[in-house]
C-alpha cells in the first residue's frame, strides 16, 4: 500500500492529533513538577542522617528504579479500587504514576549536584554564621541547581515519552489519539509517522530551552 499523508490533513484529523500533544503537554509538565517536588524530598533523604527517613528514600529508590513504570500504572490505577475501594481517575493515576517514578531518577541528579559540591562551600557558610538549612539554601543549591540543568532537560525529555504509555489506561494523550484515527483510517504509518514529528518537536524544543538555560547560566564555564 503507498502512504498517503494528506489523510493527516482530511476532516478534523489534525485537531485531533493537536489535541493530544497539548494532552501529552499538560501531562508531561505536571508530571515533572511532582517529579522535581518528590526527587526533592528523596534526594535529602539520602543525605539526612535521620534513618528512618533515609531507609525510606533508599526503599522508595529501590521499588521504583527496580520495577517497570508499565506495572507501576496498573498497579496504581487498577489496583488502588481493589485494595483501598477508592474510585481513581484515568489522568491523575497517570500524573502520580509519571511523577513517582520520575522522581526516583530526579532524585539522584539533585543529589549528585548536591554532593558535587566543594564541602568547603558548607564550611565556608557555617563560619560566616549561616545556619545549616541557610547554607544550603544561599550556597549549595545555587550551585547545584546549575549542574542540574542538562540531566533534568534530559529527564523531562524521558518522562514526555514515557507518557505515551498513559494510552493504556485510556488517557486520551497523542499516542492514544493517533490510535484513534489508525483504527479509523487504516493508515497506520501515517500517523505514527506524524506523532513522530510532533514528539520530535516538542522534545526538541525541552532541549533547546535547556541549552538556552544553561547558556544563561553559563554551565559548564569552567571547561571553556
Amino acid at each position: 500500500m503507498a502512504f498517503d499523508f494528506s489523510v493527516i490533513f482530511l476532516g478534523q484529523n489534525v485537531h485531533f492529533l493537536l489535541y493530544g500533544l497539548l494532552s501529552t503537554i499538560f501531562f508531561s509538565v505536571s508530571s515533572f513538577a511532582l517529579s522535581l517536588l518528590i526527587g526533592t524530598v528523596i534526594a535529602f533523604g539520602q543525605l539526612s542522617s535521620v534513618t528512618i527517613y533515609r531507609a525510606f528514600s533508599l526503599a522508595y529508590l529501590s521499588w521504583f528504579r527496580a520495577t517497570p513504570l508499565l506495572v507501576q500504572l496498573f498497579m496504581l490505577y487498577y489496583g488502588l479500587p481493589l485494595v483501598l475501594h477508592v474510585d481513581t481517575v484515568a489522568w491523575i493515576s497517570g500524573i502520580i504514576a509519571l511523577g513517582m517514578y520520575s522522581g526516583s531518577y530526579s532524585s539522584q541528579i539533585i543529589r549528585g549536584a548536591i554532593q558535587s559540591i566543594d564541602r568547603g562551600q558548607m564550611e565556608a557558610g557555617r563560619s560566616l554564621g549561616f545556619s545549616y538549612p541557610q547554607t544550603m539554601r544561599k550556597i549549595i543549591i545555587p550551585q547545584a541547581f546549575l549542574r542540574m540543568l542538562a540531566p533534568l532537560t534530559n529527564e523531562f525529555i524521558s518522562l514526555t515519552k514515557n507518557s505515551s504509555l498513559l494510552s493504556t489506561i485510556t488517557v486520551v494523550e497523542l499516542f492514544r489519539q493517533a490510535n484513534i484515527l489508525i483504527a479509523d483510517t487504516y493508515r497506520t504509518m501515517e500517523f505514527l509517522v506524524a506523532i513522530a514529528v510532533l514528539y520530535y518537536l516538542f522534545n526538541n524544543l525541552i532541549g533547546y530551552v535547556g541549552m538556552a538555560l544553561e547558556t544563561r547560566f553559563r554551565t559548564g564555564g569552567e571547561l571553556q
